[in-house]
């Protein structure tokens, strides 16, 4: 079974939370995966009912909408052969898009409380537009991304211990072992070509097949179409264009996204709300640009301005074509590896938990990527090629003072060193970048009572 970080959140979830709890994220990154297989391993009494497959089901949840949840109880029990027990059974909901008053039903069953409720589906950021302003108190929200790197490597039977090695080498600035360092680097270029869908990863985990794994992209990109006819289908020829566009932005210089492959009398606002419906359905990741690396970075940020990159790397490399995975997994050095690697970068970041900038000035030059690390801005640079001692915009940068920037981050296939206020890291350690994992300070509790 494939180790998924997300299952902790839904096993503290089942231990302590009454509330109803949503997992969301771009279709076939393993949500009910996730969901059967912690049910499964906790020994949860669970039934699953599928709105998609199951569409007589919308009217049952109608009548908990009207305020009617002891008739939806009634329906509930009609529409399952598995004998539910107040109090235990758990009501997991799938493909819950196909019914947008969800949100609004689920505070009534909560209320009501005969049953726990797991939600999960597709495609809820466009599907649900109030999704972010759930009942408070009645639901939880957890976001779900295809495997990170961590979580690849894992698949690939690498050893708790050694991972934490690699922590310990990050942490310490320490260059890793010479034979470790460059297994790491196969195994990272392994993960642009497989990626991090999970169904694509268990194809390579169990039948080492890499054109089946190409199969199951394939697959993955058509089901992305079929979503955009079927769920916006006013816009469905935008979608399909600036979806088919995204891997040739980012094999161009910028990477940015620009109109000129669409046509010069193109605009920006013309397309927005499409470039919007693809950033909610999570098949495309945006990185916008700020106009000051400073923090907070959202303040300065350009929503007309981006990148754009795929929801998986895997994804992007089977676009790119067979010779493109040949070249990558023979390392062979001719090969323009930047697109491949900046969407891996991308793709990290958003999964742990950063909303991932770049900074662009004319004068100084251009950062691949800005975050909010420890409290401040990290300059984060990504060089596929041997020159990545080079960087003349992270050096401008570097050197203003009123930025006030203590280090940069130059991600590359070398080994770990540093250089003054540089620290150039190996590409496969961008794994150990988590916005989770940093704590705020803790602090005396104030009291006010003396004044």
């Amino acid at each position: 079974m494939l180790f998924r970080k997300k299952s902790e959140d839904l096993k503290n979830w089942l231990n302590s939370s009454k509330n109803a709890i949503l997992i969301t994220g771009v279709r076939q990154s393993g949500k009910t995966f996730l969901i059967r297989n912690v049910l499964k391993e906790e020994n949860a009494d669970f039934v699953e009912l599928n709105l998609l497959r199951q569409p007589e089901l919308v009217s049952l949840f109608d009548s908990a909408k009207n305020g009617d949840p002891q008739a939806f109880l009634t329906r509930l029990s009609l529409a399952t052969s598995k004998k539910l027990t107040r109090g235990k059974t758990i009501i997991f909901l799938d493909e819950v898009q196909e019914y947008k008053d969800i949100l609004t039903v689920i505070k009534f069953l909560v209320e009501e409380g005969s049953f726990r409720y797991i939600l999960s589906g597709s495609l809820l950021g466009v599907e649900f537009t109030d999704l972010r302003s759930a009942p408070v108190g009645y639901l939880t929200v957890v976001d779900m991304y295809p495997m990170d790197f961590e979580e690849f490597i894992t698949a690939l039977n690498m050893p708790t211990s050694a991972i934490e090695n690699l922590h310990h080498c990050f942490k310490t600035k320490t260059p890793v072992d010479d034979f470790v360092h460059i297994k790491m680097l196969d195994a990272f270029y392994m993960y642009l070509v497989v990626g991090g869908m999970p169904a694509a990863v268990q194809k390579y985990v169990d039948e080492n097949d890499l054109n089946k794994v190409s199969l199951i992209h394939k697959d993955i990109i058509r089901q992305y179409k079929w979503d955009f006819t079927k769920y916006e289908e006013k816009n469905k020829l935008h979608l399909l264009e600036i979806y088919d566009l995204i891997p040739s932005e980012l094999n161009s210089k910028s990477k940015r996204y620009t109109f000129a492959s669409m046509g010069a009398k193109k605009k920006f606002n013309r397309y927005e709300n499409s470039f919007n419906w693809l950033i909610d359905a999570g098949v495309a990741l945006p990185v916008f640009n700020t106009t000051e690396p400073v923090v907070p970075l959202k303040i300065n940020k350009q929503n007309n301005l981006f990148k754009l990159f795929l929801s998986d790397v895997g994804l992007l490399t089977t676009l790119y074509g067979r010779a493109t995975q040949i070249q990558l997994m023979q390392k062979d050095k001719s090969i323009n590896c930047g697109a491949m690697f900046e969407n891996a970068v991308a793709q990290e970041l958003r999964a742990h938990g950063y909303d991932g900038y770049y900074f662009s000035n004319k004068k100084l030059g251009e950062l691949d990527f800005v975050i909010e690390y420890e409290g401040r801005c990290l300059p984060i640079e990504v060089k596929s090629g041997k020159d990545y001692t080079k960087h003349s915009a992270l050096n401008n940068v570097m050197n203003v003072q009123n930025y006030n920037i203590p280090q940069a981050f130059v991600f590359s296939n070398a080994n770990i060193s540093v250089k003054d206020n540089i620290v150039y890291l190996p590409i496969y350690m961008i794994m150990f970048l988590n916005e989770a994992a940093q704590e705020l300070p803790a602090t005396p509790k104030m009291d006010l009572s003396d004044l």
